[in-house]
């Protein structure tokens, strides 16, 4: 069973050849006996899940329908589940429970989608390894000695695993998409404003957002049309009707018009990941694409202004963990300050404190227009390089990382080092595109991915053209050893 993609197993409970009970405890027993080896989950919620699997049997029983109704996911632990932990990776919140479910958590819920756990993350969401949680970091099934990516990195690690079916994750600078193409996932970041940020425990408010993590293009439309639509609770979600992401899976890609950035083959990239990526465009070529150079010459600027833009927007989010109203509070503070100061000392992992310095720092009177500033106006010309090249092509196609997963720990002593993993996604969060990665091959052993970016609210496009190419390819179905 736990083989299972989310369209097989939304046939398999429809033709009664399990119900989501059993299922279900299949699937506990399965983590239970192997997430020690990945430490993919922060908390896991076995008696919800069982009385979410027994409601959604009786639902079927009585005649409803459904790809979610009956399914196992689990959530990122920044989404909020009323009653149960919500930490964010961090010791800050490692006594919080949410008092009410995120509007994800909750339009999940409604459809029938069964609650196995939380998942773990980089503290804050902050990172590219998963290697910053307070919990401890999370293994790549794929080799246990490399990370996952991140921040997103327990999803990837838990669904990888075939612990489970799908997950949500969400993605502010390519935390869906990286971690999905480090262990041979398909992930999606929608257009901003897409799926709503309510209850999602801020990072960077302009770029934070919501999306699926899952083995296939197919099982990401399905878990995307659940979580997606306008929520009067999110002031930036956008009311924008929501296709049916299922039904344009098969759509034909002859004369589709796919743009390759000459930027994206910089000195940066790992040839043979280079040779990977030359190799998916040769497969949609097959499929009857139409392929193009294109250039984005702003992009060289996007590392920079996205780490100006993310921390300073962090260092504003995070300053409501004061130890005051909820979450870590030092023991017998003197008075105000000391409570401040070691409350947020104590509770903040490093890099989550540096991002909070750096943030403030940008933010400062006499670095705001030299930094913060002239970062929004880079953010601009980067859209408008994504604008000008839409008018020429249907998606954009390139690597979602310049290398393979790197192994525990070799990059812990050069921050800057992993953020330039991020090279490939953050412009699509600068720009508030829609993003996805998808499986592409393998570089000793370890998962590829190939990006695709689409205009806004074209995610069914991603979708249509990630599924025909796995339908030709079987990089996605490979699982990893052990697992």
């Amino acid at each position: 069973m736990h083989q299972l993609t989310l369209a097989e197993i939304a046939r398999g409970l429809a033709d009664k050849k399990f119900s989501s009970e059993e299922l279900t405890k299949v699937l506990l027993a399965r983590i239970a006996q192997l997430d020690p080896q990945l430490n993919s989950f922060i908390s896991l919620t076995e008696d919800l899940a069982l009385t979410q699997a027994k409601a959604a049997d009786a639902r079927r029983a009585n005649g409803e329908s459904g790809a979610l109704l009956g399914a196992p996911i689990a959530h990122k632990d920044l989404f909020c589940t009323q009653g149960i932990r919500t930490s964010c990776g961090s010791k800050m919140l490692d006594n919080f429970k949410a008092p009410y479910d995120a509007t994800v958590v909750a339009k999940l819920a409604a459809a029938g989608a069964v609650t196995l756990g939380k998942t773990n993350m980089d503290e804050f969401a902050m990172g590219s390894a998963n290697e910053s949680s307070y919990y401890g970091a999370v293994k790549n099934p794929w080799n246990l000695e490399h990370v996952p990516g991140g921040s997103s990195g327990g999803s990837a690690a838990a669904v990888a695993a075939r612990l489970l079916p799908a997950a949500t994750g969400t993605d502010t600078g390519g935390s869906i998409r990286q971690p999905a193409a480090l262990t041979n996932l398909t992930g999606l970041k929608p257009t901003y404003g897409r799926v709503s940020r309510w209850g999602m425990i801020a990072y960077a408010s302009s770029l934070d957002q919501g999306g699926p993590l899952a083995r296939t293009a197919e099982d990401c439309a399905i878990l995307l049309q659940g979580m997606a639509g306008f929520d009067p609770n999110d002031s930036t979600s956008i009311d924008e009707p929501v296709p049916d992401y299922s039904a344009s899976l098969n759509g034909s890609l002859q004369g589709l018009r796919i743009g390759v950035p000459k930027e994206y083959f910089s000195a940066g990239l790992d040839p043979r990941i280079a040779e990977l990526i030359h190799n998916s465009v040769k497969e949609l070529e097959k499929l009857g694409a139409v392929v193009k150079e294109i250039s984005l010459p702003n992009m060289q600027h996007a590392i920079p202004a996205y780490y100006v833009i993310a921390p300073a927007e962090a260092s504003s989010n995070l300053s409501r963990f004061d130890g005051v109203r909820f979450g870590y509070r030092c023991e017998n503070p003197v008075n105000l300050i000391d409570l401040y100061k070691r409350s947020r000392g104590e509770g903040f992992g490093p890099e989550v404190q540096r991002r909070i310095m750096v943030g403030a720092y940008a933010l400062s009177a006499g670095y705001y227009d030299a930094y913060y500033l002239k970062a929004q106006k880079i953010r601009r010309l980067i859209k408008n390089d994504f604008m000008a090249a839409f008018n020429e092509v249907d998606i954009i196609l390139g690597p979602t990382t310049p290398n393979p997963a790197w192994k525990l720990g070799a990059k812990n002593s050069d921050p800057v080092a992993a953020y330039l993993e991020d090279v490939y996604t953050i412009t699509a969060n600068l720009a508030g595109l829609p993003g996805l990665s998808m499986p592409a091959g393998f570089v000793d052993g370890l998962p590829v991915g190939v990006q695709l970016l689409a205009p806004y609210f074209q995610e069914g496009r991603l979708l249509n053209v990630a599924h025909q190419y796995q339908l030709h390819t079987d990089w996605h179905t490979r699982t990893p050893t052990g697992f």
